[in-house]
């Protein structure tokens, strides 16, 4: 890749994860949003792991990222290969078993992990993350990209959460939110957890973990 664009900084994170719809939604807003996420990842020059798919929020951002001259590694089960159900990848592509061994290779492949608007399995995957960083599994940033305050329902349960106690008050932090994608990585850049893991990070022997689960023998969820 050629050098970095002028101004801007080396980059804090060689690849971001993007958790993103397989619909463009009802919005414009929705695939404009992705659009320049896509732009600031070039613009910084970090490359991009997501599901693997070339439909909705998840084609918008890795063409244009994969355009862009980054890399792309898309990381897809078996089972939604058909290219009816998710068009046809660019980039790398890694096939795995399931959804399981999909989130593992995801996570152990990326810096940091942003969410777009999406369905259920967007947000299935960005709670997940929000977990394993609870746990004590990882400390990487986790952002939401909050769209036309797509996912203010979702933080307000979170404070809910808090509330009822359920939540530690520290870790309402390790959810970053912002309205736009500069915004929002120059956020994460500056992350640090303030939170206390479950268990210390190096119990979990996270790389073992991903390793069995990629093979089926230990899931992570």
């Amino acid at each position: 890749m050629e050098g970095l664009e002028e101004g801007l900084p080396p980059p804090k994170f060689k690849r971001i994860c993007v958790f993103c719809g397989s619909r463009t939604g009802y919005r414009s807003s929705f695939s404009d949003a992705a659009l320049q996420l896509a732009k600031q990842l070039v613009d910084r020059k970090i490359d991009l792991v997501y599901g693997g798919g070339s439909v909705g929020l998840m084609g918008l951002v890795s063409q244009t990222v994969f355009l862009g001259g980054c890399h792309v590694l898309g990381v897809i089960p078996k089972a939604l290969l058909a290219e009816e159900i998710s068009g046809k990848s660019v980039g790398e592509v890694r096939i795995v078993a399931d959804m399981h061994q999909r989130k593992a290779e995801m996570a152990r492949n990326s810096d940091a992990f942003i969410a777009l608007p999406g369905g259920y399995g967007t947000m299935e995957e960005v709670l997940e993350i929000i977990a394993w960083a609870q746990l004590g599994i990882h400390d990487k940033p986790v952002g939401v990209l909050n769209v036309d305050g797509y996912y203010n329902s979702l933080i307000e349960l979170f404070e809910k959460g808090v509330e009822e106690g359920f939540i530690e008050d520290s870790a309402r932090h390790i959810l970053l939110l912002a309205d736009s994608p500069a915004e929002l990585i120059n956020k994460m850049e500056e992350y640090a957890a303030v939170h206390e893991g479950v268990a210390p990070r190096q119990s979990w022997e996270v790389d073992q973990l991903a390793a069995t689960t990629a093979s089926g023998d230990v899931p992570l969820s």
